[in-house]
């Protein structure tokens, strides 16, 4: 079932994000409550992909220096950068503006991992590396926010959101995967289930698309001029993202699992975090979630292709030190 899976999971997915587009198109007033459903679905995809990675060497990782030193500068000074060029592009709509810089400017810290264990790249290293990144972009999103637009729109950050993430969707989903680990170590019937659980991610994984788009796509619909005028941008920064990901993995001699996850990283941005934010904007709040939305959309898209992609891009080869 794996192994079948794995290999249709392109075709599943894109199925699944069809069929979000019609249940969002057909049934607009069921988007709260499967909104609602995306947190406990998406933790449960967590918790299945943590079972496949190895947590035993978790404290290895968090030890990994080279790699924290190249995510930090890869996605708060080199993301800062290339936003800061695409921003040249976003219309001059204060509204449009915020929703753009809150997603681009802050690094995915949960579904991130599942899309690098997909890519084939060290997903232990990013999930060793959600505190760091969590508490980094708490610290720096507001000063972004001040040099974009002004001191006012700084105090709109709320670390809510962001906490409440962390502790539902990778402290909660690894604590159980720990204590499953522990329960397989020591009991058979706790390795059957370990193994029963490695076919779900794909299936998971095509449910947390189906909920996201049928659950946002209403938004998108009610800003659809703001939000066609905005896709360019997000178009350009997946296209930029893994390029400028791989340049620093061979600048920082990382290895090519190592390379793979920054790339991930760098290209997967905190949209499902910061709508709570968007939604709590003191202006146009449904259109700056719109814009935020849509730049789940497209990632979501990209990220299908970036799980066959990223590997070809940084192999074994392509990061060997000279």
């Amino acid at each position: 079932m794996r192994d079948w899976l794995e290999r249709r999971q392109i075709t599943v997915y894109l199925g699944a994000i069809g069929l979000g587009i019609a249940a969002g198109s057909i049934a607009p007033d069921a988007a709260g409550p499967l909104e609602f459903a995306v947190t406990p679905v998406l933790a449960a995809l967590i918790y299945t992909t943590f079972l496949q990675v190895p947590l035993a060497d978790l404290r290895g990782a968090m030890r990994n220096r080279r790699f924290l030193g190249a995510l930090l500068v890869a996605n708060f000074i080199a993301v800062p950068l290339l936003v800061w060029l695409l921003f040249q592009m976003v219309p001059s709509r204060p509204a449009v503006q915020l929703g753009v810089l809150l997603v681009l400017l802050t690094p995915c810290i949960d579904y991130v991992v599942v899309f690098t264990h997909m890519g084939r790249g060290k997903a232990r290293l990013v999930l060793a590396a959600t505190p760091l990144l969590l508490v980094v972009q708490l610290f720096l999103l507001p000063f972004y926010l001040w040099l974009f637009l002004g001191p006012g729109m700084a105090d709109l950050l709320r670390p809510g959101p962001f906490l409440s993430a962390f502790l539902w969707l990778i402290a909660t989903p690894l604590i159980l995967a720990w204590l499953t680990e522990f329960w397989a170590g020591r009991h058979a019937s706790g390795e059957q289930f370990t193994a029963a659980t490695a076919w779900a991610p794909v299936p998971l994984m095509a449910l947390t698309l189906f909920l996201v788009i049928a659950a946002e796509l209403p938004r998108i619909e009610t800003a659809l001029a703001d939000v066609l005028g905005i896709v360019p941008v997000y178009i350009a920064y997946v296209l930029a993202a893994p390029i400028i990901g791989w340049a620093i993995s061979r600048l920082a001699g990382l290895d090519y699992g190592a390379g793979r996850a920054l790339v991930f990283s760098i290209s997967t941005r905190n949209s499902l975090v910061v709508l709570p934010l968007a939604l709590a904007a003191p202006f146009d709040g449904g259109l700056v979630a719109a814009i935020v939305v849509t730049q789940t959309c497209v990632e979501l898209l990209a990220e299908l292709a970036y799980i066959r992609l990223v590997p070809a891009l940084v192999t074994e080869r392509s990061t060997r030190q000279r």
